[in-house]
């Protein structure tokens, strides 16, 4: 990063990822922003489930959004907060889940937003659509709850 913006020199005090998966996983409301075919942004905000290193959602193929990333799957997923950041870049696809397995994690998972009235359960992503499940794969994350003493990036190696 250019000078002026008062990054550590060092690691020390840097996050972990633990304490930045936990707000990934607690947190309620996100803003997911994907790329028109004309090269516009687009943002939206999302319930979803950060479960496994991913984060989950649902949504029908004819939103914006979903017509976004079927084109171009990058995204970036953000938390609300301004001064208690979490930035995670990736790739959005479609995919579904079975309830046996994960569809019934995601159910659990699921279950914050119960009081709000929405509550899939573990065969609402099973069948050959998947229900409009889709999971953003993380590439990298920034993050910080105290700028710039901790401002963090981590990296994943796509396979």
């Amino acid at each position: 990063m250019p000078d002026g913006y008062g990054l550590p020199d060092s690691t020390q005090g840097l996050l972990g990822w633990d304490e930045v998966e936990a707000r990934l996983v607690a947190a309620e409301h996100y803003w997911i922003s994907s790329v028109r075919p004309d090269g516009r942004p687009h943002s939206v905000p999302r319930w979803g489930v950060w479960l496994d290193g991913r984060f989950w959602y649902d949504g029908a193929p004819t939103t914006r959004h979903t017509r976004n990333v079927e084109a171009n799957p990058a995204v970036t997923l953000t938390l609300e907060s301004g001064t208690q950041s979490v930035i995670v870049e990736g790739t959005s696809r479609a995919t579904r889940a079975e309830a046996d397995g994960l569809g019934c994690r995601l159910s659990g998972a699921f279950g914050k937003y119960a009081g709000a009235g929405y509550s899939p359960g573990p065969d609402s992503w099973a069948g050959e659509d998947g229900g409009g499940l889709r999971v953003i794969t993380p590439q990298r994350v920034l993050a910080w709850f105290n700028f710039p003493k901790d401002c963090t990036r981590f990296t994943w190696t796509t396979p």
